[in-house]
Parts: C-alpha cells; structure tokens; sequence
C-alpha cells in the first residue's frame, strides 16, 4: 500500500477524536439504514475521489452527486456489505477490488436515512460499467481539488422547520453537496492533517 494510502488507514482507525458532528439531529424520526462506499484510487500519480451522479428518472436523490451506495436490504448481514453490494451495483466494482481503509461516523438525512460511510482504495486497474438505471455519470476528482477554499463555500437553509449551515463543493461544472459534501468534510477533519495530504496543498 502506498503511503499515503497507509497514513490515511491508521488516522481512520483513530478517528472519534477528530470527527465532526453531524450537522443536525432528527430525534424521534425512524431512519432507514444505508451504507456508502467513499472510493479513492490513483491517477497520473495522484489521490483521487470517485462520484456519481444520479439520473434526472429516479425518485430520490435525482441529478445528485453522491458516492456509490443504498439502503440495506434484509439480506445483508453487515452495513459495509450493503455499501460493497451497492457498489458492484452501481459501478461493476467487485468486492474484492476494494481495500477498506476505514470508516466514518454514521450522519442522518432529511431524507430519512441514517448512512454508514465506509473508505476504500480501489485496486487498479479497475474497469467500471456503470449501471444506466442508476447511474448517469461517473465523476473523477482529485483530492486536492476538493482542498481548494476557493471552490467550497457554505449556505444556511431552513431544513426541518430549522437553519442549517450546508456545505458545497464546485469542481467544474459539478456542485457536491448535503451528505456527501458532509462526508467529503469529515474525511479531511480526520485526515488532512497528515504530511501527505498536506503536500497536495502546493500541488499545481
């Protein structure tokens, strides 16, 4: 394992110390339990999230950006099965392909879903078929992309009879957003601290 990769397993297994709060609590509302994989992998030597968009056809979430993954169906015996599952569902990524690194705090929705994050390094190479009921566009994002303080801003919206802060990142013409942008957040408050992740600060 790379380096890097390997600094970021060990923060992760460390993490309760420097996670962030959920941006909100949903007390007395029954949540349907999900998982998602957060997928990171190498490209042209460098540190890279995966994203997907979801199609303008489905019921929820449509035209979102998220990372791969579902609700946990009654056959899945552990939630990093149902973000495994949903994965291979989405992208065509097996099981195996995947190397977990760790995993963050679970984080509501006012959706109604209670989700699991899981991170994972994909092993190259790797051949994605995206699902085209599920999965409109696969988006590539380099880590230090989503670094920039240029590119992340944060908006209060009522959610919930309540103001939130929700949190944005732009990468061209893609806006991450709501959870995922939470979960993109969370995994910098625990690991971009590292020396690794540092450097790709002065990357150009």
């Amino acid at each position: 394992m790379e380096p890097l990769y390997a600094g970021l397993h060990e923060r992760l297994q460390q993490r309760p110390g420097k996670l962030l709060p959920p941006d909100f609590t949903l007390p007395g509302i029954p949540l349907r339990p999900a998982s998602v994989l957060v997928p990171l992998f190498t490209k042209d030597g460098a540190p890279h999230l995966l994203f997907t968009k979801r199609p303008l056809t489905l019921r929820r979430h449509a035209g979102q950006i998220s990372f791969p993954g579902g609700t946990r169906e009654a056959g899945d015996p552990s939630p990093l099965t149902t973000a495994l599952r949903e994965t291979e569902e989405e992208l065509g990524l097996r099981p195996e392909q995947v190397e977990l690194l760790g995993e963050l705090n679970e984080l509501p929705t006012p959706t109604g879903f209670r989700i699991h994050p899981f991170v994972g390094l994909l092993r190259t190479p790797f051949t994605l078929r995206p699902s085209p009921v599920e999965i409109d566009e696969v988006i590539e994002v380099p880590l230090r992309a989503l670094m920039d303080a240029s590119k992340q801003r944060m908006e209060t919206r009522q959610v919930l009879g309540a103001k939130r802060d929700i949190y944005f990142y732009d990468y061209g013409p893609h806006v991450i957003w709501g959870a995922t942008a939470h979960i993109v957040r969370n995994l910098f408050a625990v690991v971009g601290d590292l020396p690794a992740i540092e450097k790709l600060k002065d990357l150009k």
